[in-house]
């Protein structure tokens, strides 16, 4: 099994995860500092991220109608509770553990279709992927050079960036995942005692390898556009720490 793709989506989404966090935290910050009233700033905070909060919510509501539960009203307003930030709410109703782990995940599995499409269908990001996973750093200099070219690019650096940052599953919803996860463990554990493992594995690996460099180059591309974005991030929050004289602090 080729372990290039899984080492690239390694590397890849546990960086996107630190630069998601620091991005939320200081774009909040950079509100506060812009207003001084911590409940504008929420809203102001959450503005830039709107199309990607009602597509997270959408992908909810979407995907627990399919899947035969009951939703109430979309909300996209973004509400503090105790010290986490909730950007949007959908209520759904309450189903089994495997539904409810289907509709926690949906956001994710949408986002990542659209920031996909942008790649290929806009960026050609395909080049850069494949340049990626053989070291051709030259080629991959080359890709960068063809995204900077495209018309409209900070049009579509903006979609894949607010899509991007707002995809990822909340602890709402991850709630239901435990008990599927464990019961897929337990399969594999199965299938694999009773000697099919080595079978299973040798079917899955090469879809596996695709699905992962998938996931790599989206998370490759997020991280691409995150930059120029966290820079001006960066650059107000200074500026208005030398306008108000005073910076805001942020906890671990």
């Amino acid at each position: 099994m080729n372990w290039t793709p899984f080492l690239w989506l390694s590397a890849a989404l546990g960086l996107l995860l630190l630069v998601e966090r620091w991005i939320h935290r200081h774009l909040q910050g950079v509100m506060l500092l812009l207003t001084g009233n911590p409940e504008i700033a929420l809203v102001l905070y959450a503005l830039p991220l709107l199309p990607g909060i009602i597509l997270h919510e959408l992908s909810h509501a979407v995907a627990a109608l399919l899947l035969g539960a009951r939703v109430g009203r979309i909300s996209i307003r973004p509400k503090l509770i105790g010290q986490r930030v909730q950007l949007g709410f959908v209520p759904v109703e309450k189903t089994d553990a495997l539904r409810a782990s289907l509709v926690g995940l949906a956001p994710l599995l949408v986002g990542s279709g659209v920031i996909l499409l942008i790649g290929y269908a806009v960026f050609d990001i395909h080049m850069l992927g494949s340049a990626l996973v053989a070291g051709d750093w030259s080629g991959v200099l080359d890709g960068l050079a063809g995204m900077l070219a495209v018309p409209d690019i900070w049009v579509w650096a903006y979609f894949v960036f607010t899509v991007g940052n707002t995809m990822l599953p909340s602890r709402a919803d991850r709630q239901a995942w435990l008990p599927v996860i464990l019961f897929l463990l337990v399969a594999f554990v199965l299938v694999w005692v009773a000697g099919f493992g080595p079978v299973v594995v040798s079917k899955l690996a090469e879809p596996l390898a695709v699905a992962l460099h998938w996931l790599a180059t989206m998370c490759t591309l997020i991280l691409i556009f995150d930059l120029p974005f966290a820079l001006a991030i960066v650059l107000a929050e200074k500026l208005l720490e030398r306008i108000k004289g005073y910076r805001v602090e942020y906890q671990n």
